[in-house]
């Protein structure tokens, strides 16, 4: 998608310090507004992230391996324009493949395989 992004498309891509839902319809840049929004964040100098703090949900494993792959794209393409914070991003490149970036019932069952004493919940 080119850079030129609607007005919500923009609110999406530059909202800090909330959670946020990002919902339309199929083939209205979606995954490019949440890979951009992934993208600043990890990017962000002044105010870092680390991959392993953000959690992007997707309806579909297709949706969020196509999302790991956009994000890694722009991380390096960011990498490589930002010298400066280049191994930084380099570093969140390579933590990207254990990132939280799955579908809500791949995370769910992450979330009760992990705590699944508390929960007192069996695991096979």
């Amino acid at each position: 998608m080119s850079n030129k992004w609607t007005a919500p498309q923009r609110n999406a891509i530059d909202a800090r310090g909330m959670q946020i839902l990002v919902s339309a319809a199929a083939g209205s840049g979606k995954t490019s507004v949440l890979t951009e929004r992934v993208k600043n964040i990890l990017s962000d100098s002044d105010n870092p992230c680390s991959v392993s703090e953000l959690l992007v949900v997707t309806f579909t494993r297709a949706a969020a391996s196509e999302m790991r792959d956009r994000i890694y794209n722009a991380l390096h393409d960011a990498a490589i324009s930002d010298k400066a914070n280049a191994d930084y991003l380099l570093r969140q490149m390579t933590l990207l493949p254990t990132a939280d970036i799955c579908t809500i019932d791949s995370f769910c069952a992450k979330v009760v395989k992990d705590n699944f004493a508390a929960a007192d919940v069996e695991v096979d």
